[in-house]
């Protein structure tokens, strides 16, 4: 065992290793060794090494148990295991390596790894850790191979795709991955003092005004119990360093909501917590040189941060994302596809007041109120490289599913009134969304841009979410279908004989949209994401044939070979961009659509208003509060927010939620 101090103030680490003695296998170890440096009193490498080569063993080695290193040096250890062979016989020996680092550090707060719950955190759980593996491991194998053998023996699915299905999950380990116990972090220091009193005042009464709704949030996370499962972070990209990237995870929360469910919900709790949440504080736009507020109240960030998360958020900083157009759709959609997987009724009604602002900031975006959000000019969506102005395919049809997701969300926790209300601007949307439809696929937008006519390989990225959770489609089936035939001829087949993947962008002539960087541009995860809706639309053989072109380009040995390091993108030219990404776990989306979309049917929502004029009465009421809530949401100058304006935001928002 050897423990390594770390420097920059970063908390230790200790590893062990072991290995298994049996009655055929002898163990023996060598405690220290100097690796580098000079240390007249330490065994050198090249001593230990000939000791194994002379007596196959360290028995007779006369190594003291190992005193820290000095400067200038380094030291380890090691095991020899030694086994005879009769002819004709085969033997087993067991090694295993173990480190423990109990801690994790954020901007002087200090926060314990999920496997101290079990193993403590004093930083000695190490030789623990590797014996547990030596007399668990037959156990962990044959429980890993009982959850992959139903898949991998499934002869009806291309096997491509049952080993990627698997191999594509190394990102949950290479990805930046940590599990906090969810507990508080201790801090390093003292907070700094803050000299505004009066801004000190402010913060402390809206963190009061709102710290019931996000206790309610966290209570299963609140405490030390079984219900706690922690806080779950991971990067967009190695990178792309930012945690938790909400766009993204949009894709990739398939993974995790079918495996780790309870993580997948942990993430949304925290989404949830910071819908109610401002930052005032000012960050600067890359893009435009401006100064904006962190984080606006009502706002879905786009990450959870990076130098402190889950306190400072949206470390991206290329736009301003409170102007963006995708995110708070996303989160309704998340939290409602996550409410039907798990029909846990206590989470649904602990983010229901975040669901209701997501919607009601979002509503802002509608600018000629005709029911339907419109783009600004800029690429206000995941799709950050391309400009969309206008009701885009994109962006409209996610709008459209989250406002059918937000009424069943209503209904689920006993709003019928505000189902109701949210079900009425769903149909009224989805008229606008339609305008879009050119015969054949919806344009890109509406602005008559170089773009507006581009077949957009994502343009059902709001059908395919509430097909996945058992809503309604958004809209005619005839024309979904007939969509997803249009971008399989030409988004996916022009583009290299459909061996490539779906690039985002394609022409009705059979040529890639060049407007922009990621317009050329094939995304792993967009390509599984449009798979998964082609095959919940009844298009199987066209969904596997799509989402191969990922395999033939990363995982065969006969393109760009990028095998446990899918990339975020590549061009026409095999040229790819930001290895190891988040997004291509959305394969285990196209598993969701095999396995998990038909359990859930068509939501039947029973949407009770009484007669023509009681039903009229109810809208009114609720597009009033709603208005109100709307309207305290809305961007403003931040000249013009004072601690009238924001307090009053608050007590609207939850005055209207009855919080």
């Amino acid at each position: 065992m050897k423990t390594c101090r770390t420097g920059n103030g970063h908390p230790p680490v200790t590893y062990a290793i072991a290995a298994q003695e049996t009655e055929d296998v002898h163990v023996s170890e060598c405690p220290c060794f100097l690796v580098s440096g000079h240390s007249p009193k330490e065994i050198t490498a090249k001593e230990m090494w000939d000791e194994i080569k002379k007596n196959k063993s360290f028995d007779e080695l006369n190594s003291e148990p190992g005193s820290p290193s000095r400067p200038g040096t380094s030291i380890g250890a090691a095991i020899a295991a030694k086994v005879k062979v009769p002819p004709g016989c085969d033997r087993t020996v067991t090694f295993s390596l173990s480190w423990d680092c109990p801690e994790v550090r954020f901007n002087e707060k200090t926060y314990h790894r999920r496997y101290t719950k079990f193993y403590g955190n004093l930083g000695d759980a190490a030789v623990k850790m590797a014996r547990d593996a030596l007399l668990n491991y037959v156990d962990w194998e044959s429980q890993i191979e009982a959850w992959q053998s139903p898949i991998l023996s499934d002869t009806t699915l291309p096997d491509w795709y049952r080993v990627t299905l698997f191999n594509e999950l190394y990102y949950f380990n290479s990805g930046g991955t940590i599990w906090t116990d969810g507990l508080p972090p201790k801090e390093s220091i003292e907070r700094s003092k803050v000299t505004n009193t009066e801004q000190n005042d402010i913060v402390i009464d809206l963190f009061q005004k709102i710290n019931a709704v996000c206790e309610q949030i966290y209570s299963p996370q609140s405490s030390n119990s079984e219900e706690n499962i922690g806080q779950f972070i991971y990067l967009e990209g190695i990178e792309y360093l930012m945690y938790n990237t909400y766009d993204v995870h949009f894709y990739s929360s398939f993974a995790l909501l079918s495996l780790f469910p309870k993580l997948a919900l942990s993430i949304q709790r925290d989404f949830a917590a910071t819908v109610l949440i401002q930052d005032p504080t000012k960050k600067k736009i890359m893009s435009s040189g401006e100064w904006v507020t962190r984080k606006l109240l009502g706002s879905v960030p786009h990450d959870i941060g990076l130098n402190d998360p889950w306190l400072e958020l949206n470390e991206y900083n290329f736009f301003n994302t409170d102007r963006w157009k995708d995110l708070n759709a996303k989160f309704v959609l998340q939290v409602y596809r996550d409410v039907v997987a798990t029909n846990d009724q206590s989470f649904a009604k602990a983010v229901w007041p975040s669901v209701y602002t997501a919607v009601a900031y979002l509503d802002q975006f509608d600018k000629d109120e005709d029911g339907m959000i419109e783009n600004e000019g800029f690429p206000d969506q995941t799709y950050d490289a391309w400009s969309v102005t206008g009701v885009s395919a994109y962006c409209g049809g996610l709008w459209v599913a989250a406002l059918q997701a937000a009424s069943a969300f209503a209904s689920i926790v006993g709003e019928n009134a505000v189902a109701i209300y949210f079900n009425a601007k769903y149909e009224k949307a989805k008229i606008v969304y339609e305008k879009l439809w050119n015969g054949s696929y919806f344009n890109y937008d509406d602005s008559g841009s170089g773009s507006s006519s581009s077949i957009l390989a994502d343009q059902l990225a709001g059908q395919w979410y509430a097909r996945a959770c058992g809503l309604k489609p958004i809209t005619k089936e005839e024309w979904i279908k007939k969509a997803l035939e249009t971008i399989y001829e030409f988004n996916v087949m022009k583009v290299k004989g459909g061996t490539r993947g779906a690039v985002n962008g394609m022409s009705t002539e059979g040529k890639v949209d060049t407007n922009s960087l990621v317009s050329k541009e094939v995304w792993a995860g967009t390509t599984y994401s449009v798979a998964a809706c082609m095959i919940q639309e009844g298009q199987r053989e066209k969904g596997f044939q799509t989402a191969s072109g990922i395999y033939e380009a990363i995982w065969s040995d006969r393109c760009l070979s990028c095998s446990f390091q899918t990339p975020e993108a590549w061009n026409m030219n095999d040229e790819y961009r930001s290895l190891c990404y988040m997004r291509p776990l959305a394969i285990w989306a196209i598993q969701w659509a095999l396995t998990r979309t038909q359990s859930f049917g068509e939501e039947k929502q029973k949407l009770v208003a009484g007669d023509e004029e009681e039903e009229s009465n109810l809208l009114l009421r609720q597009h009033k509060g709603f208005k109100d809530v709307a309207r305290f949401v809305k961007i403003v100058p931040t000249s013009n927010v004072h601690r009238s304006r924001l307090q009053h935001t608050y007590e609207t928002v939850l005055k209207t939620l009855r919080l």
